[in-house]
């Protein structure tokens, strides 16, 4: 098995001192995630900034949570179920939204589960998503930036997601309350 550090400002590479200590600044502490990326400054560079972008974009608390969680639940992170499972608390998303992310039920609204849909298309299928699905999820009340910005949470989620394999990065004490075993119900 190949070990990969956790680093801390201490062991970390130059070039990601100054982004784990905005980190650390920001939530208190590195997470672990972080850590394990500063290995590859350019890696964690470009997932702080696409996740600030994810923020930024025109989902709401909500919506990012599921776009969020719907990667993290398809990859079957170990680490990042959990992690956002406590993101969304401190974001105050209602737990039945998050509840049913973990579980693979219905989302409480048919608007949360077009984004879910279009969102697991985009996974399962590459983005070779066919015009009838981006058709749905426009009528559903989405828009063509959100289309895009779709591409923009699946591609931070496939950063942290497989790194987070590749390193079987330990799931940080304050998340391991909302540990996940990945198992959901088949259909």
């Amino acid at each position: 098995m190949t070990d990969f550090p956790i680093h801390d400002l201490d062991s970390a590479p130059e070039a990601s001192k100054e982004l784990l200590a905005g980190s650390k600044k920001k939530n208190g502490r590195i997470p672990g995630l972080h850590g394990t990326m500063a290995e590859a400054p350019g890696l964690l560079e470009g997932y702080l900034h696409l996740h600030q972008l994810v923020l930024d974009s025109s989902f709401d608390k909500d919506e990012v949570t599921v776009l969020w969680q719907s990667v993290n639940v398809e990859h079957e992170c170990h680490y990042c179920v959990p992690a956002h499972t406590g993101i969304a608390k401190s974001m105050q998303v209602d737990d039945q939204i998050t509840n049913a992310l973990r579980d693979g039920t219905p989302l409480p609204t048919a608007h949360l589960e077009a984004l879910r849909t279009f969102t697991l298309a985009v996974v399962r299928n590459r983005g070779n998503v066919d015009d009838d699905a981006v058709q749905t999820f426009l009528d559903a009340g989405y828009t063509k930036r959100q289309v895009l910005e779709v591409v923009l949470g699946v591609s931070q989620k496939v950063m942290s997601n497989y790194t987070n394999h590749l390193a079987k990065t330990p799931v940080d004490p304050p998340f391991e309350k909302f540990a996940w075993d990945g198992i959901l119900p088949t259909e």
